[in-house]
């Protein structure tokens, strides 16, 4: 009786000895020459040959139909609860970056600022979006996040480079509303503007700020305009000190604590900016992706030569003219997206 009891587990042993054995052959071969984590196409095929393994050992159980029925219903029911329990986040963020693509505010290469974060964009993708921060850093961002929360994006046509600094209520706001604007003005900022933006009880608030369409340099656009601030009210004898500023030196009463002059290095016209080392991934995104609309708007060009060809029988030798020189550009452009796509 015994034995006979024995014998109805031999199709469940061998069963189970082979799954053990293929999912041992199928993880050596999948992590063979593997020296980083396993891709998402090799984890989902470990996946699919467990769950087979797992199938194939419960229709070997030596039950009725009617247990092995209720058993794989229970399986069903719990992974279904797993799965819509865990996929609520999940399917949230596909749904919100469904939705970034169709308001389309942004693109790879614009600057962004939503709480915490800012930097440019380097990747939009479906769950999560990636910036390149002012440190140089990569930033996952989940899509979630940037629909639920305000997102600043810098417009690609320009933006607004202020700062703010306080200055005593001994010094005339014309006065400084006159240098704060020339401090703006000397590094090219057009529209300049001056704000008393706060009365503090010992200082005035002032804020400064420009118009500039060169978006890719902000970090040093707003270096300049600190600098020049400093440079040009030193210039002009006055101080940037807090009006408690108390120095244990002996000073005569009438001695400003402005710094000497000193002979600044001018920047090369070729001198590489914070921005070229800051944000390079996020330039090679904003790149590929004025390639990608270059080569949309050249092959919408070709649709529109065809549809003029049927229309102007006369002018066909001019329109396969351009059509050749466009058709050229588009494969040059093609190739040369493909090579940075290979290199990214």
């Amino acid at each position: 009786m015994v034995a006979e009891d024995l014998i109805q587990f031999v199709p469940l042993a061998v069963t189970a000895g082979i799954v053990f054995l293929v999912l041992a052959v199928a993880n050596h071969f999948i992590r063979r020459n593997l020296t980083g984590e396993l891709s998402v196409g090799r984890q989902a095929l470990m996946l699919a040959l467990t769950a087979t393994g797992v199938l194939a050992v419960i229709f070997s159980l030596p039950i009725s139909e009617t247990s092995r029925g209720q058993i794989l219903s229970l399986l069903g029911i719990v992974i279904t609860g797993v799965i819509a329990l865990s996929s609520t986040t999940f399917v949230s963020n596909i749904m919100a970056g469904l939705m970034l693509r169709a308001v389309n505010s942004f693109r790879p290469g614009d600057f962004i600022h939503c709480q915490e974060y800012f930097g440019r964009v380097t990747e939009r993708g479906l769950f999560h979006t990636e910036i390149q921060t002012q440190d140089r850093d990569l930033a996952t961002v989940p899509n979630l996040f940037l629909v639920n929360n305000p997102l600043t994006v810098v417009h690609e046509s320009g933006t607004i480079i202020s700062a703010e600094l306080s200055l005593g209520y001994d010094i005339s706001h014309v006065r400084i509303e006159e240098l704060l604007k020339e401090a703006a003005t000397e590094i090219g900022l057009t529209d300049a503007f001056v704000l008393v933006v706060e009365l503090n009880d010992f200082s005035v608030t002032y804020r400064v700020g420009g118009f500039t369409t060169d978006v890719t340099r902000l970090l040093t656009t707003k270096s300049n305009l600190r600098r020049s601030i400093l440079q040009v009210l030193h210039t002009a004898g006055v101080e940037i000190v807090s009006p408690n500023f108390m120095n244990q030196r002996v000073m005569d009463p009438q001695t400003k604590v402005i710094p000497r002059r000193y002979r600044e290095k001018q920047p090369q016209p070729d001198e590489a900016s914070p921005e070229d080392v800051i944000f390079d991934k996020a330039e090679s995104a904003a790149e590929r992706e004025t390639l990608k609309q270059t080569i949309a708007d050249a092959e919408a060009r070709l649709k529109e030569i065809a549809e003029l060809r049927k229309e102007r029988p006369a002018e066909a030798q001019n329109l396969d003219h351009e059509r050749d020189v466009i058709e050229r550009r588009v494969k040059r452009l093609s190739e040369q997206l493909e090579a940075d796509d290979d290199k990214a």
